[in-house]
């Protein structure tokens, strides 16, 4: 009797063990497929000056099903102002959750023709109030993203990445451009590390005879006159 009894209850606790870890099985079992998006072409677009810009677009896959058609597309490239444009593709899966995916256009200036990308040594000053700061030595590099358009690793020659010791988060890093008649613009900037950018790049230039690039740029208040020597 007390060995009948006991596997009653053994057979109790077994069945309610089950019941539970299957309700709670029902709580975690929900799947949800994020929605993989892929470029058609290329990462970075390049676009002549005037011309017109036709996006590729992309192919989005939730799961297996082909979603494609529901992507939607901020598109602000303008192929008539040179520039860096980013065109973003979102789509949105059956449970709500968002995925993203970009593409880099540059609108390029064929006429221009220098080259300046390399690695440049950094003199300049820094003007805070009555307060002038000389510093040198540092380096900054110019890389090419497209004819007459370059990304610059600092605008402020190293001051507080290097000079300070901070990093490169703390480099006002973006995307210059060089015109036909050797001056030197501002496109984009940013400063990572705390999430600004300059207020204004001026007197931007570029002397071929001596491959030489200075600009003065406002930051923070401050500014910094800034000299990159090949």
């Amino acid at each position: 009797m007390k060995k009948t009894l006991y596997t009653l209850m053994l057979c109790l606790a077994t069945m309610t063990f089950v019941s539970c870890e299957d309700e709670t099985s029902q709580d975690l079992s929900v799947v949800t497929h994020y929605v993989t998006l892929e470029l058609n072409g290329d990462a970075l677009t390049l676009v002549p000056l005037g011309s017109s810009y036709t996006d590729e677009g992309v192919v989005a896959m939730e799961g297996t099903k082909d979603v494609s058609s529901n992507v939607e597309v901020t598109n602000p490239v303008n192929a008539n102002e040179v520039g860096i444009y980013t065109v973003t593709y979102t789509a949105i899966n059956k449970d709500g959750f968002p995925s993203s995916i970009t593409r880099t256009v540059a609108v390029y200036d064929p006429t221009v023709t220098a080259n300046i990308a390399g690695t440049y040594t950094v003199d300049a000053n820094r003007t805070s109030g009555a307060t002038v700061t000389a510093y040198s030595g540092f380096t900054v590099s110019l890389t090419q993203a497209a004819p007459g358009i370059y990304w610059i690793s600092d605008y402020l020659g190293g001051f507080y990445e290097q000079g300070r010791g901070y990093g490169a988060s703390y480099a006002l890093a973006g995307y210059i451009k060089l015109n036909a008649d050797n001056t030197v613009e501002a496109l984009t900037g940013y400063v990572k590390g705390w999430g600004d950018s300059y207020s204004s790049v001026n007197n931007g230039v570029y002397d071929p005879a001596v491959g030489r690039v200075s600009f003065d740029v406002v930051y923070a208040g401050m500014l910094f006159s800034v000299t990159l020597n090949k």
